[in-house]
């Protein structure tokens, strides 16, 4: 894939929009271009007055295998591309997290490490059958502790986050981490009549109800990633 080309579809359907991470060829990996893909297009969304919800799932078997880790070699031998990484995840985290109206994740395959954080940044998640859930940059990075903590507590999240646990979608869905488990080939439709269940209520109370949620986390505009 040409790197000017999105790596990002764009969708929108009346009252919610779906973003599809779309790099196959990568396991949807969230590159610095992919990040900023996402971050902008939901800048744009939260200023559309007719928006109440995004829909996030990617093209493929896998939702997403987290960042793109070869881009972690060139920031080694480019401080400048460092900078622009760290400052892209940064940026991304908190525009997902803090976006001002309801989220769901479609999660069509395996969410890991990145993956898996952007699935716990939305606010609902439906899983795919064929979906799991790890972290495996625990053994050589830091992981994204808090929102994962904030929805199956303390013991389900360091066994993830410290113990190298494992979740299938099943299993996901026993400790609440995510909402249904469907056939792949329904994933799509049932997320779909989520958004249109959310998007019957006023867009003005959907936010509220968002803010209240975001409040009561505790994750705090302008956390950066690696203290998430």
């Amino acid at each position: 894939m040409s790197p000017d080309r999105p790596q990002l579809l764009v969708e929108r359907d009346e009252e919610y929009a779906t973003l599809t991470l779309n790099r196959p060829e990568k396991r949807n990996a969230l590159s610095v271009q992919l990040r900023d893909e996402i971050s902008d297009a939901l800048d744009d969304l939260a200023t559309d007055p007719a928006l109440k919800v995004v829909v996030i799932t990617g093209v493929g078997a896998v939702f997403s295998a987290g960042f793109d880790l070869s881009e972690f070699d060139r920031a080694a031998e480019d401080d400048a591309f460092g900078r622009k990484l760290w400052e892209s995840s940064d940026r991304y985290h908190e525009t997902v997290l803090h976006f001002p109206l309801p989220t769901v994740a479609a999660i069509n395959g395996p969410a890991l490490a990145g993956g898996f954080d952007l699935a716990v940044l939305c606010d609902l998640r439906i899983a795919s059958s064929t979906a799991r859930f790890s972290h495996p940059e625990r053994t050589f990075a830091d992981v994204v502790y808090g929102p994962l903590h904030d929805l199956v507590g303390g013991a389900v999240a360091r066994e993830l986050a410290i113990g190298g646990r494992e979740l299938t979608a099943d299993e996901a869905l026993a400790v609440q981490l995510v909402g249904e488990v469907v056939p792949p080939d329904a994933l799509m439709d049932t997320a779909r009549a989520v958004a249109v269940r959310i998007a019957a209520a006023p867009r003005d109370a959907l936010m509220r109800t968002k803010a209240k949620a975001l409040s009561r986390a505790g994750n705090a505009l302008g956390t950066r990633t690696l203290d998430l």
